[in-house]
């Protein structure tokens, strides 16, 4: 029976697809040349001091259902930056997320944080809409993609002036990770084909990450006690989306979980 995970990288690979037909790769890459320049996104996760926050903006998740509909991203990624967030996450999957491209663009122009494509990525041509968007780093999933296409997509990435963030969640994808040259590893508590989430899971795999990469802890942090365990455990960095914003107000829950408040 095919998980979620499948049923997704199946769809993104028709959309890709269509996409293609209607604007073909050469006329996409002709934009390149008037994307907004690149921020940095490794250096403000890499950057001492305290753990640094990845604040996610999403509508709806498979797993919360409607999250923040019809929410004005600018809002929420402003009030991200003046909690602290150290970099803002957008999730651009409209079927499962509600997001798009357009909300990307909105947030880059909102605040002088880097920005990720939070995207399930199985195509050059992705990358190249993320940096023409005005993306400057990209997930990629390692769970999605057989070697040769993660080495590809990683190299495309890094061409164009964008930081890879590559995730895993199953510790069987560690080595292959780290043998990429990784240097912003993701460790995702959520299972994506069973959609479960234990915060468990980065505490045990985190030792199994060189200590000269950035980690990232993905999914299941929700107080400033999480936060506490994971900056315990040498992790870097965090991305949350969900526990933001479920919350009344994302902005004072993104300052709770950096202990500011």
């Amino acid at each position: 029976m095919p998980t979620l995970l499948d049923t997704i990288v199946v769809r993104k690979k028709s959309e890709v697809a269509a996409l293609r037909q209607q604007v073909p790769i050469t006329m996409l890459e002709a934009r390149l040349a008037t994307a907004s320049p690149v921020r940095d996104f490794f250096a403000a996760l890499a950057a001492p001091g305290p753990i640094k926050l990845i604040a996610e903006f999403k509508r709806k998740s498979p797993s919360a259902g409607a999250i923040r509909a019809d929410a004005a991203v600018d809002e929420i990624v402003r009030g991200y930056a003046a909690a602290g967030a150290a970099a803002i996450s957008v999730l651009t999957d409209y079927e499962d997320f509600g997001g798009s491209l357009a909300d990307l663009l909105v947030a880059r122009e909102a605040v002088t944080l880097p920005v990720l494509r939070k995207e399930f990525i199985v195509d050059r041509y992705q990358v190249v809409e993320a940096r023409v968007a005005g993306a400057d780093a990209v997930l990629l999933i390692a769970e999605c993609l057989d070697d040769c296409l993660l080495r590809s997509l990683y190299r495309d990435i890094i061409d164009l002036g964008m930081t890879p963030l590559v995730e895993l969640h199953s510790a069987d994808h560690v080595s292959r990770v780290i043998d990429l040259g990784a240097t912003l590893v993701g460790i995702n508590n959520r299972d994506l084909t069973t959609m479960k989430t234990d915060l468990e899971h980065v505490l045990r795999l985190c030792a199994k990450v060189p200590p000269e990469c950035v980690l990232v802890a993905e999914s299941g942090i929700r107080s400033r006690r999480d936060v506490e365990r994971l900056e315990a455990a040498g992790i870097g960095a965090m991305l949350v989306g969900e526990s933001l914003l479920t919350s009344s107000d994302p902005a004072a829950a993104a300052a709770a979980l950096l202990g500011c408040v």
